[in-house]
């Protein structure tokens, strides 16, 4: 069976089915805590932590058993000093090795990558291991090859990707057996002549690298059938290769190559050409019409550009760098470039020729509503919707892109990517972080088009692209993971991927209140194209945690698929046929969903998996409500992950007060929900997050869920205090809510509608409204802005008054008023402060008349004052006035439909922007 090449890192010589089938013998460490499994002639360390100290203990033993291992797997996650111990002891210990599998990879760092083992070198005694055919270093540190690899004569493959190799050693030509040499993803720059003496390999895989060339030799390799030297720097590629009479699979993408040999069309038996994302702009007409030919994203059929003379050069303009701030929302891009740095955090960057002429680009932060966001069932969303337009705009360079992101709390194999949407269907973009600070990370991509962007973290995905010979997709989540797919799967090559979520035990155990419940990790499996497969899939999973094929029950054993149209679990264990090994279970499929391995004694598994499952995506969460100090009609409404509940309320409880959080309640990612106020309160001002009175909430468990809303009353506070509440509801706005939350708490439950209720008070007012000093204080009219930032009317302003209480003179300075002036207010208005702070603001105001950006100063000065309460206010009231003026001149038939972007318009009204 062939390998894709995408693949040939991934692949390792496992034991064979008749190695499987083979005896288990088990050996148990009479040290507590410490045992070890031997399966037939395989021995895996690699799956806990602790595997060297076992494997010493092991040889200290010297069992029987030990002399039959030929398989040796173990984790290099360990101390580089003990790591270096055990290994030493290998070559005397397991006179019969075959295969010896030293990966790091197994654990991720903060941002979800696989961190790298700690093996620098390997013990010169290894060169004794006479047996040894296969031999994996992936995810590792070494620099440079161990010279004991160059004495293994038997070896038949050799894996080093993920290391830090600079160069080949000129020996490595020396060895007489190899059949396969990965080392993807190092650091080399040039390869040794030596390679073509190497008669007997037939895959060579050397993508990612540095390499802008080849050496001529390369074409010696007379059993070579498949090379792979995509994303590399190769600008030309030497003649040698059409001699290759023997290759089958040639991947060159992604390489700055602006020509290639007219000799690889005529080679016998070649299927795949892959010559995407390059410079070619001319090819012989054999390669062009030839079927096996990739030749995406090159510049075919265009003029080469002109060389530029030195006078030129020193005429092209340096890259403009424009910040953009928070009035703005479209920029301008020539074909100069530009790099720019939107208000909302993100960046772009137009390299020089990304477009022939000038273009206008637009954009808007969108809040992450459900209709604008795509998830998963287990994905996170960390940022909002970043919009661009001209939706669908092809540029003639590539587009960079950075978005920032909350850092994820969850990290056991899982990845943060870009998402963006196509037309009606949304894709992840291949995405790379990028660390500021500890606490500011970017997420930076290429853009193909512009649309609407969000990063997500979602579980690992593995992918390959199947080709008709078959392949071999491992996870790289989970090492035991994997999928075969036989030759003859498919006809034409598709898109395969695989997603592994684990599971607590102590939540399933919980869950079913059984102590010897477990289950393997959740399999999803995915693929473009036909539904179903042309021969049967081999998968294989991990039996589930204190379960060996040694020991199991097979009637506790339950094979459970989720049937996608129905949402629901099915238990197929007895409609395929499960093969048992020590550690795993393989069975086939022809078609492609979840799959998941339960142990239990429980009967009707398929409704415990479905509330399993629903388990492994709830959040629990919290619900608060606090009002401001100096300011009760100002109330906070927060929804936090339980674990954040005290620390938040530390931070806001010396400007706030309340009740105590709400019981904990369970709330899936993108969930709705709203806050009804209740008893007498009404929310205030008129905002575009409030329908009837109710203000809406989507909950996103890495996303600040919290509101800031005024509320008011009807009743007469100046007889006695108002005592109202705050009521939670899930789901979407509907027409009528319980005004009581007493009725609601007798649906409490998983899928109930009401999920909390806290109280709200606002206390009595001292005297009549409106009295004492100042109260004939006359204010003329007027209205603050302009068309393009939008208007504040008398109103607004008086409202943004009223909010502002002790804080007016940090609001003044940072107007720019003069200190003298605020010394003034205040002993003209000593005993009012209401009068204080609206004299202060309407002065202000008047002498801003006319000028433009007097809002977007007004905006700066509040969060400079850390006011971003009123701050998001006054924002709210703008855009809440430029949609009721876009309605209103639509109703009138003044301007087309699609003449404006959400949330844009070309003029604007005073009275349009009334809240």
């Amino acid at each position: 069976m062939a390998t894709v090449s995408e693949g040939l890192e991934s692949e390792e010589t496992a034991a064979t089915a008749e190695d499987a089938a083979r005896p288990v013998v088990e050996a148990v460490d009479s040290r507590p805590g410490a045992p070890f499994l031997l399966a037939g002639n395989q021995l895996n360390l690699d799956i806990r932590p602790g595997g060297c100290h076992r494997l010493q203990y092991l040889c200290s033993q010297q069992p029987p058993e030990l002399l039959r291992v030929e398989f040796l797997r173990l984790s290099t996650h360990e101390d580089p000093g003990l790591l270096d111990d055990t290994l030493a002891q290998v070559p005397w210990s397991l006179l019969r090795l075959r295969s010896l599998v030293l990966k790091g990879g197994q654990s991720r760092g903060a941002l979800g990558a696989c961190l790298h083992g700690t093996l620098t070198t390997l013990p010169a005694g290894l060169s004794n291991l006479a047996y040894l055919a296969h031999l994996d270093l992936s995810f590792n540190r070494l620099e440079t090859l161990p010279t004991c690899i160059l004495e293994l004569r038997s070896l038949d493959a050799l894996l080093l990707s993920h290391n830090c190799l600079s160069e080949l050693p000129e020996a490595l030509g020396a060895l007489p057996t190899l059949t396969f040499l990965s080392v993807r993803h190092n650091c080399l720059e040039s390869l040794p002549t030596t390679l073509g003496s190497l008669s007997t390999l037939q895959r060579l895989d050397l993508s990612e690298n540095l390499l802008d060339s080849i050496p001529s030799e390369i074409g010696d390799l007379s059993s070579l059938s498949e090379l792979n030297l995509a994303s590399n720097r190769l600008q030309n590629l030497p003649d040698s290769l059409a001699g290759l009479r023997s290759l089958r699979l040639l991947v060159l993408h992604s390489n700055l190559l602006t020509s290639v040999p007219t000799g690889l069309a005529h080679l016998p038996l070649i299927t795949r050409l892959d010559l995407r994302d390059n410079q070619l702009r001319d090819l012989p007409a054999e390669l062009l019409d030839a079927p096996f030919v990739r030749l995406q994203g090159n510049p075919l059929g265009e003029a080469s550009p002109a060389p530029l003379s030195p006078s030129d050069i020193s005429q092209i303009p340096e890259m403009p760098r424009l910040f953009l701030t928070s009035d703005l929302d479209s920029f301008l891009v020539t074909p100069h470039g530009c790099s720019v740095t939107l208000a909302c955090g993100a960046r772009l960057q137009f390299p020089a020729g990304a477009t022939t002429t000038p273009i206008t680009i637009h954009y808007r932060l969108w809040l992450p509503e459900p209709h604008l966001v795509s998830l998963g069932p287990h994905d996170f969303l960390l940022s909002g919707v970043l919009e661009l337009q001209p939706h669908g705009v092809a540029f003639q360079q590539d587009v960079s892109l950075w978005l920032l992101f909350v850092p994820p709390r969850v990290r056991r194999c899982r990845e943060v990517v870009v998402r963006t949407r196509s037309d009606s269907s949304w894709s992840d973009l291949e995405t790379h972080l990028e660390e500021e600070a500890p606490k500011r990370l970017w997420a930076r991509c290429q853009v193909p088009h512009f649309s609407s962007f969000l990063v997500v973290l979602r579980p690992v995905s593995n992918t390959c692209l199947l080709p008709p010979e078959g392949a071999l997709l491992c996870s790289s989540g989970h090492s035991g993971v994997k999928v075969t797919f036989p030759s003859g799967a498919t006809e034409e090559p598709r898109q395969v991927s695989m997603q592994v979520v684990h599971m607590a035990g102590l939540e399933l155990r919980a869950l079913l209140e059984e102590a010897e419940a477990s289950v393997s990790p959740l399999l999803c499996l995915s693929q473009s194209g036909p539904p179903s497969f042309l021969q049967p899939v081999t998968v294989q999973l991990p039996l589930p945690p204190g379960v060996t094929g040694f020991s199991l029950d097979r009637s506790h054993l339950h094979l459970l698929y989720r049937t996608p149209s129905t949402a629901t679990w099915d238990d197929i264990t007895t409609q395929v046929a499960l093969e048992l090994t020590h550690l795993y279970a393989r069975f086939q499929v022809t078609h492609f969903s979840w799959y998941w391995l339960w142990y239990t004694t429980k009967t009707c598994v398929g409704g415990l998996a479905r509330k399993a499952w629903e388990r492994l995506r709830l959040h629990r969460v919290n619900l608060i409500a606090l009002q401001r100090r100096r300011d009760p009609e100002q109330v906070l409404l927060q929804c936090l992950p339980r674990n954040k509940v005290d620390a938040t309320l530390s931070r806001l409880l010396d400007r706030y007060r309340g009740p105590e959080p709400s019981d904990t309640v369970e709330m899936f990612e993108g969930e709705k929900f709203f806050a009804a106020f209740e008893r007498g309160i009404d929310i205030d001002a008129d905002r575009p997050d409030c329908v009837d009175g109710r203000v809406c909430f989507v909950f996103y468990s890495h996303l600040k869920n919290v509101k800031e809303v005024y509320i008011t009353t009807t009743l007469d506070r100046e007889a006695q205090a108002v005592r109202g509440q705050v009521s939670f509801y899930r789901g979407s706005l509907p027409m009528e809510v319980p005004q009581e939350a007493e009725a609601a708490r007798q649906r409490k439950g998983t899928d109930a509608l009401w999920m909390a209720t806290l109280p709200i008070k606002l206390p009595r007012l001292r005297g009549p409204q409106g009295s004492g000093p100042g109260t004939d204080f006359s204010l003329m009219p007027l209205n603050l802005g302009d068309a393009e930032t939008g208007f504040l009317t008398q109103s607004n302003l008086l409202s943004v008054a009223s909010r502002l209480g002790p804080d007016w003179p940090s609001v003044a300075l940072h107007l720019g008023m003069p200190y003298r002036e605020l010394q003034r207010i205040r002993h003209e208005f000593r005993d009012d402060l209401d009068g204080q702070i609206r004299h202060m603001l309407f002065s202000w105001a008047e002498r801003q008349a006319g000028q433009p950006g007097a809002v977007g100063h007004l905006v700066q000065a509040l969060e400079q004052s850390d006011r971003q309460d009123v701050a998001e206010e006054v924002r709210a009231i703008l855009e809440l006035g430029r949609h009721k003026y876009q309605d209103s001149i639509r109703r009138t038939g003044l301007a087309p439909e699609d003449s404006t972007l959400p949330g844009t318009s070309a003029s604007q009204t005073p009275e349009s922007a009334q809240a």
